[in-house]
């Protein structure tokens, strides 16, 4: 590729100028070849990060991603293949939940994930923290898992839209990932690239969602739901409160247990009542439940009895994880340094940061600073409190997990400021689930 045509195009995408089907190929493709260096790449994605994209440019990069590599063909498998995707939180784990729950049910849940983003930690780091637990597999061995047992959980691999691959982790390391148009063409290529009839989408908004504006997280649903819909994959969005961790775990290990205690029956109601939720949404999808409510309620059923428990036993097993630690969550290897955060004053929990917390396991090496970084899986915290607790003076907080002893002064300092107390009892929303969008 000619070394001055790269400089052009960055410029004119960062005098907000729309550009061609095939400049954009162009560029993308040549970055894929390693013509187009990654330092290059990084000044054209803060462009699209200030300029945005038009919806012919966005959907002419939705196709170069999508078709950089392999499409699934799942149609050998007979029953409705529905997935779920989260624009991620701090503390959303319902991945874990949901995936062996929904094939409980009778779907088909081929999920493709990501590695953790900027604050928040992802699916496929949170499964690794299962001893022996493979999220690379092939192709052949994605399909066999799903004949399987029904749901197959992998990171992404070579074959599916590597061209995403490869800007995921670049828009990690230079803080262009809250943006509309990359957001939804990374998350979408992946989806429409695992051969789904159904896709439900949880579209985070408040303090803790990389857009937090509800407005910018109403975009981003809409913007999916329609790409979705477009491409013949029916396509729902959910948008969920932020404002706040879910559950009580926040760090890749720490989640991954509390997820399979809610598998199990026994997690926080929040986590329990959004994974039920999506759960119905997926159902609906696949026509397995009439309406979303009578799918939720199929879902939370089944949640309740712990019916996913022993399909996420065997999944763990096919995908070369040791199934003991499904069974008993505490098994998952814990942090060498474990402390309380006790609080400083009396009153009532006004407000738990999710960015605040989110950040802090980046500090204790949760999380990626830079491309390749190493995750220390173990490290988190374990609230104790949820908004409008009544705490006194020594009260704790939640815990700290740390991997060692100055680790675990910053966690500590980390958490006393993420949970903020306040003299009255706030007003607080019980709406967990602000917004739903069909196409």
């Amino acid at each position: 590729m000619n070394g001055a045509i790269p400089t052009r195009l960055i410029e004119k995408k960062r005098r907000g100028e729309e550009l061609h089907r095939g400049e954009l190929e162009s560029f993308f493709l040549g970055f894929l070849r390693n013509e187009i260096p990654d330092y290059q790449m990084a000044a054209f994605l803060m462009a699209v990060h200030f300029q945005g994209l038009s919806r012919t440019e966005l959907e002419s990069l939705l196709d170069l991603m999508i078709h950089s590599g392999d499409v699934l063909d799942l149609g050998e498998i007979p029953f409705p293949k529905v997935d779920k995707h989260s624009t991620g939180g701090v503390g959303d784990k319902t991945s874990l939940v949901l995936a062996p729950l929904a094939a409980e049910l009778g779907l088909c849940v081929p999920m493709m994930s990501g590695r953790g983003l900027g604050h928040t930690a992802g699916t496929v780091d949170k499964l690794e923290a299962i001893p022996g637990f493979r999220t690379q597999l092939t192709l052949e061995e994605f399909r066999s898992v799903l004949e399987r047992v029904g749901v197959a959980m992998i990171g992404q691999t070579s074959e599916i839209a590597p061209l995403d691959r490869r800007l995921y982790a670049l828009r990690d390391a230079t803080s262009t990932v809250p943006s509309v148009p990359l957001i939804s063409a990374s998350i979408m290529s992946k989806k429409l690239a695992e051969g789904l009839d159904g896709l439900v989408l949880d579209v985070k908004t408040g303090g803790g969602a990389f857009l937090p504006g509800e407005e910018e997280s109403l975009d981003l649903a809409r913007t999916m739901v329609d790409l979705g819909e477009q491409r013949g994959v029916r396509t729902t969005a959910l948008v969920t409160d932020m404002g706040a961790p879910l559950g009580h775990a926040v760090g890749n290990g720490l989640e991954t247990a509390e997820a399979l205690r809610c598998l199990a029956g026994d997690g926080p109601a929040d986590l329990a009542h959004l994974s039920a939720a999506l759960v119905g949404e997926m159902l609906f999808l696949g026509d397995l439940a009439p309406t979303p409510e009578d799918g939720f309620e199929r879902a939370r059923e089944a949640l309740a009895s712990g019916r996913g428990i022993d399909r996420m036993a065997k999944l763990v097993e096919l995908q070369g994880g040791d199934p003991s630690h499904v069974e008993e969550p505490s098994r998952i290897p814990r942090a060498q340094e474990i402390a309380p955060a006790e609080s400083g004053s009396s009153g009532y929990v006004g407000g738990i940061s999710p960015t605040a917390l989110g950040y802090g396991v980046v500090e204790l090496g949760g999380g990626r600073k830079r491309m390749g970084d190493p995750v220390d899986l173990s490290v988190g915290f374990s609230l104790g409190v949820r908004l409008g607790d009544r705490v006194e003076v020594g009260d704790p907080l939640g815990e700290v997990h740390a991997r060692d002893p100055a680790g675990l002064r910053k966690g500590l300092d980390v958490l006393r400021q993420a949970v903020v107390v306040v003299p009255e009892p706030p007003t607080t929303s019980s709406s967990l689930i602000r917004h739903r969008l069909v196409g």
